[in-house]
């Protein structure tokens, strides 16, 4: 009757293997580290850049714990803050000897002291919140003058293209700064010219100026147009540093606007903080353009003459010089999907985009209309464009599917498709404001919650073990294992505990010891109905589950609504709380019986059990816990 079959026993003991493994990590802290990442796309880290690593901090007398190749950077360990601090300036004198120009990111890390044969087993420690463990918080100054900029250089192209449909002739369409201008030659191309600009491209006021014969229109943004070209690219800007903090991982982020042009971001337990300041600092974006194919611009490919108006010169990736027309035919707008791959005729390394309706159809009268020419996939990194590859038209492609190619590695391959993939910037940013905030801010809190929780357990657990004797102790027993488990699963989710975590951790305590006191009560109950021993564990076990697994799941669906909707300290408590709530329906209910069957089950003729006093109302009178059995 109470006997556990061997494979149920089995999925007990793989749990608390597993849970104890995977819970284990936290128990080692961290250590102060230095990591070394690429500063941009074509810079490589690799076993060269190690040895350059161990070599430099060899020459400044200094000894790392371990110094190891890790994906695309490379983390160097370290006993002592100071050491920490003499490695980066070291290593940052080594890699960015031109600090306007960096091709390195050499910055401060905590990394975990986890064993390394933990780590092969893909265990690691959760990590700690902005207020517990600290992180990393930038102050990111949004270029509104740029986005300006974009958006009058979108509508020009897009104006040239509708004077083109209505067969309106004109003077030639410049774009000085934020405005445009156009130059017309009689009354009739002026008129018709004007009831364009009102009908469709109404966001600009017109000003008209008269030059010889010819008339000169310019464009300039309104103001409440201008107001929502910045608000957009504010609010673009913000979606995408979502999406690639999503692509790198990191829990529970705060990105959220500060006044008209900035935006705060977060990190709270960021282990690669290299890496996070990497992508968020670069303002890669994704431009098409034709190369200027004209004298001119073959004559400024090779040096031997000035670029031509209206075009710019931008290098290779082999730092040959290409020139390229202003105007841009695409963007990373018209992205809806970047993926890295490899060319299905060559086997390189490329990166296959996928882009929208209307990208695609502009793509395809661009290369129909321009077979055998060069056009030019620029990737903008910094400020900075450098042409990925410079192919030639051989004919019209259509179906929105584009590949880049062209001397890339795989690494390289995937980073650029993250950074296209993440979404495109719509005005560049600087980070005006970086502060690493260390552990110490967050150590008195550490230790109030640790003992919140440690506290609170020891109290349960004497109390358990008093009242219910030795179902207390299997009770005990059950919500120990139920907070290595809890621990064991926030690890395995790399989620980010935060103070209100912590509460919620002291929280599931209360709930899971809950169900222990349905399932004792229960027994109790049956004990005091007369059954035997045995069939009151039964029935008791039985028949709380109902109750429990009622309880349990509506208090589930609150906390799953405080995901949803819930933002910052909110989740950071609902996601413990709701993984807190399964584990204990487990540990509870499975575990508990478990500990119940192993010790009363194999006793045939079991004649009383150890679950304190059970008390008769109809008989007013007290018999002990030894109940005998019929």
């Amino acid at each position: 009757m109470n006997r556990y079959p061997i494979w149920k026993y089995v999925i007990l003991a793989v749990m608390l293997i597993l849970g104890g493994l995977y819970s284990l990590p936290n128990l080692y802290g961290e250590a102060p580290a230095v990591q070394v990442s690429p500063g941009k796309a074509s810079t490589k880290v690799d076993t060269g850049t190690l040895k350059r690593v161990e070599e430099s901090l060899a020459a400044a007398g200094l000894t790392a714990n371990r110094v190891q190749l890790e994906g695309s950077s490379i983390k160097a360990r370290f006993d002592t803050t100071d050491d920490q601090l003499k490695a980066r300036d070291a290593l940052e004198k080594t890699f960015n000897p031109n600090p306007a120009e960096p091709s390195h990111v050499v910055a401060l890390n905590l990394l975990p002291r986890t064993p390394a044969w933990l780590q092969a087993m893909h265990a690691s420690p959760m990590y700690l919140g902005l207020d517990l463990r600290g992180g990393v918080h930038f102050l990111l100054q949004v270029d509104m003058q740029s986005a300006l900029s974009k958006r009058a250089e979108a509508l020009a192209g897009d104006l040239r293209t509708v004077l083109r449909e209505k067969n309106i002739r004109h003077g030639g369409i410049q774009r000085n700064g934020q405005s445009l201008d156009i130059k017309l030659r009689d009354a009739a191309t002026l008129e018709a010219t004007r009831n364009l600009l009102q009908d469709q491209f109404s966001d600009f006021a017109v000003a008209m100026a008269q030059e010889g014969t010819d008339t000169r229109l310019t464009l300039t943004f309104k103001p409440e147009a201008a107001r929502r070209v910045q608000e957009q690219a504010l609010k673009q800007n913000i979606t995408t540093l979502h999406n690639r903090i999503n692509e790198l991982g990191v829990a529970e982020p705060v990105i959220q606007q500060q006044g008209l042009d900035r935006i705060v971001v977060q990190l709270p337990g960021v282990q690669d903080t290299a890496k996070a300041k990497d992508i968020l600092g670069r303002t890669a974006t994704l431009e098409l353009r034709m190369v200027d194919e004209s004298s001119e611009g073959r004559a400024a490919e090779t040096n031997t003459g000035p670029v031509p108006f209206g075009s710019e010169r931008h290098l290779d990736r082999n730092g040959q010089a290409v020139i390229t027309k202003r105007q841009v035919i695409l963007t990373g707008e018209n992205l809806t999907d970047a993926q890295a791959g490899f060319d299905s005729q060559t086997q390189e390394a490329a990166v296959h985009l996928t882009l929208d309706a209307k990208g695609a159809r502009i793509f395809r009268d661009v290369t129909r209309e321009n077979i055998g020419k060069r056009m030019a996939i620029l990737l903008f990194e910094k400020g900075k464009g450098e042409v990925v590859t410079a192919p030639v038209i051989r004919s019209e492609i259509g179906g929105g599917r584009v590949q880049i190619s062209g001397r890339m590695t795989t690494v390289e391959a995937s980073d650029t498709a993250l950074l296209l993939r993440a979404g495109s910037l719509a005005a560049p940013m600087d980070i005006i404001e970086e502060r690493t905030i260390g552990p110490s801010l967050g150590a008195e809190n550490i230790a109030k919650g640790f003992n919140s929780v440690l506290w609170g357990f020891l109290v349960i657990v004497l109390f358990m073990c008093v009242y219910y004797m030795m179902f207390g102790v299997f009770s005990s027993l059950a919500l120990a294992f139920n907070l290595m488990l809890l621990v064991a699963v926030l690890s395995m989710l790399q989620a980010t505990l935060t103070l209100p975590g912590m509460a919620a951790m002291a929280l599931a305590l209360g709930m899971a010891i809950d169900a222990n006191v349905l399932i004792n009560e229960r027994v109790r109950e049956e004990l005091r109905n007369g059954a035997s021993p045995q069939a009151a564990i039964h029935a008791g076990y039985d028949r709380a589950w109902g109750t429990i697994l009622d309880s349990n799941i509506t208090t589930l669906i609150a906390g799953i609504a405080l995901l949803i909707f819930g933002s910052g300290p909110v989740r950071g408590f609902a996601v413990v709380h709701c993984v807190g709530i399964l584990t204990s329906m487990f540990s509870a209910v499975m575990f508990s019986r478990g500990l119940v069957n192993l010790w009363y089950g194999r006793q045939k003729k079991l004649k009383n059990v150890s679950i304190g006093t059970v008390w008769r109302p109809e008989a007013s009178s007290r018999t002990d816990v030894t109940q005998q059995a019929n």
